[in-house]
């Protein structure tokens, strides 16, 4: 890989962090009031959503909805198999009570899009016709649903009624 090609990868990566920071910042400033604050921190989120999406089209980074799936099969694989059970054990033995649940709550819900990216990767290959159905996520700890919301979440316990419906 080039430096080039180094530099669109870590340019992509501070570009997206940027955006979701700016965004949660953005619902703080809400949250305290200050409403033309929170409107300036979503502008700057979405110049560096541009920034970011430019970025990855430089890379080549978005193929067939095909190769999409597959690419997130393998992604969340990696994050549920191998990043965060070494993540949740370094928090354990650190004592990092906080970090480890939010790991432990990732972790399980990356095996969750695993097998939803799996199982969609299998419809489409099939070419088979997609449910028209919308996704449920839980604003706590991130698991998703397809159709409808749990009474509960099982991962974290939140209330059904708080899950966010994706259409």
């Amino acid at each position: 890989m080039s430096k080039t090609d180094d530099n669109l990868h870590e340019a992509f990566a501070g570009e997206s962090q940027a955006n979701r920071r700016y965004l949660f910042f953005a619902d703080k400033a809400e949250g305290e009031g200050l409403k033309q604050a929170a409107r300036l921190f979503r502008a700057a989120a979405e110049a560096e959503t541009v920034h970011a999406n430019n970025h990855f089209n430089a890379m080549d980074g978005i193929g067939s909805t095909t190769d999409n799936l597959s690419a997130g099969v393998i992604g969340e694989h990696l994050e549920f198999t191998r990043m965060y059970p070494v993540f949740i054990g370094k928090a354990t033995e650190e004592g990092n009570e906080r970090a480890q649940k939010t790991f432990e709550w990732a972790n399980a819900v990356e095996e969750i899009h695993y097998n939803l990216f799996q199982e969609m990767l299998k419809t489409v290959k099939g070419k088979q016709p997609l449910k028209d159905e919308p996704y449920f996520v839980c604003p706590v700890c991130g698991n998703t649903v397809a159709g409808k919301a749990p009474d509960k979440c099982p991962i974290c316990g939140a209330p059904g009624n708080k899950f966010k419906k994706i259409e």
